[in-house]
């Protein structure tokens, strides 16, 4: 996805800081019809790194700049997603507890009902309704006289704005990590034609109680590939004005975005599925951080597996879930609460004792939303032989997104002899092309490929186009032998 940036400042600065490995000698290999495909390209060769590796073999089939570092994009969830596989298994889950602070009587609770979440990065609308019925269901709880309280204090971070990256702070992309995120703070807009009214109407999902929405969408007429179709989305408060000329012809569309902070999104989601399961709340909502609130324990919903995350992680380059990921590993291997900094020492330490070399590494936040990250392209192929190896490569592999079939791939070599054949994930910054994953080539041999490309415009169409050339070019190559 590409995210615009507003300052120049700030695109600048993605160039400053670039060094190499001083320990690591250079040993750069490009096979001649590799260097004329890269050469037919408007891309200075020196603006790419490329690592490209047989699986289970010792010999490297093309490098360039391989131990230079670079901004390595979304490529980088690979590392974060496969240090919190190994470290903490494809079978972990986050737990949601709900406790009491006086015992429930009667269906009724004569005190606060509290719920302290661990970051589970899976939590949507349908997990959190079964909850609170999972809830009533076991406890019999039916009237809460307290207050319910939202204990985040699972993650201690900083005060962060949304907009800091590239100033579009209601980008579902954008937000902040909250360990009780509901459908990571995103609203689903769904903007609906209707012939017989002749009217546009707007539906959000969920339809959170205290969100109003403003529609001042007109129909009319115009590309139905234009921006958000012509849509302005704008917020105050807890209203969403949606305006513009609506091209009418080019029928539904939805648009996925935040318009509240998280802990209202998770209060307002407890007002409506609580209603919805028949039950009463006369008190508040409050959001509680620092110390963990104590009281008895009356539930735990746990995730979904990480195993299964992972696969959303990846394939759809979801910001947010990496980002939990990153934080939930620091927590479990160094103590709760979880902080950047343990996140970024955790995720080091899993890569080493994988078998990366982390020298000069540097994961911000994990999930590559980053004008700071930094990575050779030799140590996510590293990254790339660790999942190979891994007990886990199933799971690591089908987390990717598979060429022509779903993921950020889907609509490339649909058609095509190549759809299917190919686990990658891409990265794709403002300046920042990359790939990374496996390729299965026409020899049914599988190799892996690194491509990081820093330039101002490797995101201008002409890092896509280097993209598919270099995995193109993998899926050609003969066996060891010659043979194919």
């Amino acid at each position: 996805m590409l995210r615009k940036t507003r300052h120049f400042l700030l695109i600048a600065s993605l160039f400053v800081g670039y060094t190499s490995l001083s320990s690591i000698t250079y040993a750069d290999s490009l096979p001649s019809s590799l260097q004329q495909t890269i050469r037919s390209q408007s891309l200075p060769l020196d603006s790419m790194g490329i690592w490209i590796k047989r699986a289970n073999d010792t010999q490297v089939l093309a490098s360039h700049n391989s131990d230079k570092l670079f901004n390595p994009a979304s490529t980088i969830k690979l590392a974060t997603t496969l240090a919190a596989l190994l470290e903490l298994g494809p079978d972990y889950t986050w737990r949601t507890e709900i406790r009491t602070t006086a015992p429930i009587v009667n269906g009724v609770l004569r005190g606060d009902l509290i719920i302290r979440g661990t970051g589970d990065p899976g939590l949507v609308s349908e997990e959190h309704w079964r909850m609170l019925r999972d809830l009533q269901r076991t406890t019999g709880l039916k009237r809460i006289e307290g207050n319910v309280i939202l204990d985040d204090s699972y993650f201690n971070l900083p005060a962060g704005d949304p907009g800091a990256f590239d100033g579009q702070p209601f980008r579902a992309y954008n937000q902040l990590p909250y360990a009780l995120h509901v459908n990571s703070n995103a609203l689903k807009f769904h903007i609906i034609p209707e012939n017989s009214t002749n009217q546009i109407r707007v539906e959000v999902e969920p339809p959170l109680p205290g969100l109003r929405i403003n529609n001042q969408l007109t129909r009319g007429s115009g590309s139905c590939d234009a921006w958000q179709r012509g849509i302005r989305y704008d917020v105050t408060g807890n209203q969403v004005t949606l305006s513009g000329s609506y091209p009418v012809q080019c029928g539904p569309y939805e648009l996925l975005r935040s318009a509240v902070d998280p802990a209202y999104n998770a209060a307002e989601l407890f007002r409506l599925h609580w209603a919805q399961w028949g039950g009463e709340l006369t008190g508040q909502i409050r959001s509680h951080s620092g110390t963990p609130l104590t009281g008895e324990r009356v539930m735990v919903h746990s995730s979904r597996p990480l195993g299964d995350l992972i696969k959303v992680a990846n394939k759809w380059s979801h910001n947010v879930m990496t980002r939990h990921m990153a934080l939930t590993l620091g927590a479990e291997r160094l103590g709760a609460p979880a902080t950047l900094e343990k996140a970024r020492v955790a995720l080091s330490n899993a890569l080493a004792n994988a078998g990366v070399n982390t020298s000069g590494l540097y994961i911000e936040n994990g999930s590559g939303l980053s004008r700071t990250a930094r990575i050779t392209p030799n140590q996510l192929g590293q990254v790339l032989e660790a999942g190979w190896k891994s007990p886990y490569r199933p799971e690591f592999m089908s987390s990717m997104s598979i060429s022509g079939v779903d993921g950020t791939t889907r609509r490339q070599y649909r058609n095509d002899p190549k759809a299917g054949r190919m686990h990658l994930k891409t990265g794709l910054l403002n300046q920042v092309s990359a790939i990374s994953g496996y390729v299965r080539s026409r020899c049914d041999e599988d190799i892996m490929v690194v491509l990081m490309i820093n330039h101002p415009e490797a995101h201008q169409g002409h890092g896509t186009r280097m993209q598919q050339l270099i995995v193109d070019w993998a899926y050609q190559q003969p066996r060891r032998d010659g043979s194919c």
